[in-house]
């Protein structure tokens, strides 16, 4: 997403990766890689946005790159889904006790979560989880359009809409502050409300 931080540099040093050529096929127990480089910083949505485009698999989960999230989670995940036959699995910070949460981000998160449930007549406990386990074929059908922090609120109320049930593991969760490069902030607080309402009465 147009990084300057040196992600690049660090991303042509991987064997299994060609960032020059915008994509690198991995052997072995690696898999498969596919590196995109946008030009431009756009945000966060626009990222997922572009991401989606190249995904080839069936199902597709949200990573963010500051590691506050354990990929370890995903296997849980992916098991509920199998389970259940499900086509959204959040992972949840808050069904795991042993999360501690900033005041204000844990009260944040709270009321976007209540206000989404109200609205959508949902149970979820964590809306705004980067943890977003869904199938390829129902994210595209979102037709997902913002490009910053606002994909969060955008892709859980178009899955409630839409009329999926989504389930819920709870995921180890170890926060940043702004020091270690957080970036979200009050002002984002406040544009997802106005999409979660946006959302619930606008296509």
């Amino acid at each position: 997403d147009g990084s300057t931080d040196g992600t690049r540099e660090i991303l042509k040093q991987i064997p299994f990766s060609s960032p020059s050529r915008g994509e690198g096929k991995g052997g072995g127990d690696k898999g498969d890689t596919k590196i995109i480089l946008k030009e431009k910083n756009e945000g966060k949505g626009s990222a997922i946005r572009e991401g989606l485009k190249n995904a080839t698999g069936d199902v597709v989960v949200i990573q963010d790159a500051d590691m506050e999230y354990d990929p370890m989670d995903w296997l849980e995940m992916l098991k509920v889904m199998k389970e259940k036959n499900a086509s959204v699995v959040y992972g949840s910070r808050f069904l795991c006790k042993d999360n501690e949460f900033p005041f204000l981000n844990r009260t944040a998160n709270r009321f976007l979560t209540l206000l989404t449930n109200m609205l959508f007549f949902a149970k979820t406990t964590d809306m705004e989880t980067c943890y977003k386990l869904c199938s390829k074929e129902l994210l595209l059908s979102l037709n997902l359009k913002t490009n910053s922090f606002e994909i969060e609120p955008e892709i859980t109320c178009k899955i409630l809409k839409s009329g999926c049930r989504i389930e819920e593991v709870p995921v180890v969760y170890r926060p940043r502050n702004k020091t270690a490069g957080k970036k979200i902030g009050w002002k984002d607080g406040f544009k997802a409300v106005y999409y979660i309402i946006k959302y619930r009465f606008v296509s």
